[in-house]
Formats: C-alpha cells, structure tokens, sequence
C-alpha cells in the first residue's frame, strides 16, 4: 500500500494540450475514481500514473518517490484493463501466476499466491479452465486476480466493467468494494460511468476537457456540486437545470424564469438584483402535490418502484421521481413543490455554485 501523488500534471500531444494541470492527493489504502466523459482526459492521467504514457511537465509520486522516469514495471503498480488481456492457451492459474513466473519466483510462493486469491475471488473451482470456457464476469475476475498476486503497492483500474452486462456490472461492483475492504490497497480507478462511481469511490475526481472540476466523497459532490458540469453529470437523473434572473423585492426573493415564472428560493442572495442564474433542483427533491409550480407532463415512464415524468416547467424540460403507483398521461398538468432546503443556484456566467 501507497500513497500516490500527482503534481501540477500536464500532458499535450505535439501543440494539443490534453491534460491541463492536475493536482491530486490520494492517500494510502484510498479508493479513487476517475470519472467524466469521453475524451475528459482520465484514462490518459491513468496511464501516466502506470508509466504507459510519457509526462509533459509536472511529477507523479508513489509511496514518496518520483516515478517520472520509471518504467511500469519498477512502480510497483498492477493494471487491470476494460478487455481482460488473459492469454489464451493459458488456464486461468497460469494467467494468474504469470507475472510472478516471469520474475523467477519459486513455485510453490506462485502455488500460494494463486491459491489465494482464488479463495479471495471464488475462483478455486475454475483454475484449470481456459479463458474459452469462462463467462465475462469470471474472465473480469481473473485479470484481477492476476493484479491481486503480484501484491502491488497500487491497483489501477482502467473501466474493467463496461464490457459486462447490466446485472452483472451491478454484482461486480459489490464484489469490488468488499475486495477492497478487505486488501486495503491504494485504488485508482476509471469509469465513465457515474453510478460507479458514486457507489465504489472513498473520493471522487470528476474531469472535464483534461481539467479536474472539482474532487470530493461521492455524497458531497451531490449535495453541494461545484459548477453546472458536476450538477448535471453526477446523478442519475441528472439534476434539473433551468435559467432565470434573481429577483428581490420588498421582503421577498426567487428566481423568475424566462417565460415568468417564479421558482422559490429559501432566502437572499450574495449577488445582484438582475443577475442571470441558474436554478437546479434534483428530480426526487420535487414534490408533487396540490399546488406548487405547474408542469405539463410530455413523458411518463414507469421504472417499477418509482416513475420518472419528463414535464415542461417554464421554457424547461425537466425530470420529476415519483413513488405512486398512478400513470400519467402526455399533456396533464401536475403541481410539483421544490424542497427549498435542496435547490442549487449556480452562476449563468461562470457556471460556479453560488453560495
């Protein structure tokens, strides 16, 4: 286990700037998530961290030491890649085992080494089967497998679970976080996938056009997001943005939105009279009820435990979670009641929340 530190990073490509300056501290035994959309510059900072993509300017450091200059296999690393990488006419011991022979350990330590992680991973049965004969989820299990017997300083996951199906992308997760729990080995992990993230990350890094956009634990990147990006990008679904003016009068304040419409805020704020903003509101902290603001219903789709109804709200399309059982129909007009305590206003300008 290691603590990684990444300074000042930057990475271009002959004139084109990919990577603009990351800092990030990840602390020993810490589970990070890399996480954005494609093309955010998060599997290129990965791969400069393995030592597979060369560093423009800035440092990266593993356990106290500059590894800039180090070849992968001197970190002291262990990657796990979206397409497995198992070697076919190997059975799944052997791939396991591999990197440890290439190092000339003894036998019976790979024997060991194998066996336990196998045990670790419910893999003991399946040792002597080929990559052939395996599902996606076992192949998935064996590359990390392969990661877990060279007892790496620092795990590196680069979207292991995109090639899997739903369902299992949902058990794999769960069997990730308990691996976790139980090796405590420094994690850095990268997914374009939010709800991964929200559900294995001690810290989340959301990035966006190679600039990190804000890093917190998953819960308060939710609650209190930094910018419009982090707003709409994590949470599922994405938080409901609409655009409005702040408007103050004798003792009352709210956001009046293009068409007029008055959205409620819970008291003043830091900014002047006039000023563009922009009001989020996720879609469960939107009530529906007898009175409220009106919202013509264009969508209605059941989930099961709860429903999604896409409705217009002033000039904006916006989603609402409801939990009844009642079906609605396009073109009805439902009341729905913001929770003041919940509602986000952001900068029309500079996208940053406003405090």
């Amino acid at each position: 286990m290691a603590p990684v530190s990444v300074r000042s990073i930057r990475k271009a490509y002959g004139s084109h700037p990919v990577i603009h300056g990351v800092d990030l501290e990840i602390a020993d035994g810490e589970f990070v998530v890399l996480v954005g959309p494609s093309g955010c510059g998060k599997s290129t900072l990965l791969r400069m961290i393995a030592g597979l993509e060369d560093i423009t300017s800035g440092a990266i450091a593993i356990d106290g030491r500059v590894v800039n200059d180090a070849a992968p296999r001197d970190r002291d690393i262990a990657m796990v890649f979206q397409n497995y990488a198992l070697y076919p006419h190997m059975n799944v011991a052997q791939n396991m085992g591999f990197s440890l022979k290439l190092k000339k350990a003894d036998p019976a330590a790979i024997t060991t080494r194998v066996n336990r992680a196998a045990d670790i991973l419910s893999l003991r049965p399946l040792l002597e089967r080929y990559p052939r004969e395996l599902s996606g989820g076992q192949r998935q299990r064996v590359a990390m497998g392969r990661a877990i017997v060279r007892d790496p300083k620092v795990f590196l996951f680069d979207e292991p679970l995109s090639n899997l199906d739903a369902k299992l992308r949902v058990g794999m997760r769960a069997e990730m976080k308990s691996l976790h729990q139980r090796l405590k080995t420094t994690t850095v992990y990268v997914t374009h996938d939010q709800i991964e993230a929200m559900t294995l990350a001690d810290k989340i890094v959301v990035m966006h056009d190679g600039v990190v956009q804000q890093i917190g634990a998953p819960m308060e990147l939710y609650d209190r997001p930094a910018n419009t990006f982090v707003a709409s990008f994590i949470g599922s679904p994405s938080m409901n943005l609409i655009e409005g003016v702040y408007t103050a009068g004798d003792g009352e304040a709210f956001i009046k939105a293009d068409d007029g419409t008055g959205l409620p805020i819970a008291g003043r704020l830091n900014v002047p009279a006039g000023e563009r903003v922009i009001y989020g509101i996720r879609p469960e902290d939107l009530v529906a009820g007898t009175n409220g603001l009106p919202a013509e219903v264009l969508v209605f789709e059941p989930t099961g435990a709860e429903a999604h109804v896409i409705a217009r709200i002033a000039t904006s399309n916006v989603v609402v979670v409801l939990r009844d059982r009642r079906a609605y129909q396009p073109g009805e007009t439902i009341y729905v009641q913001p929770d003041l305590s919940r509602v986000h206003l952001f900068s029309k300008s500079s996208g940053k929340r406003i405090g």
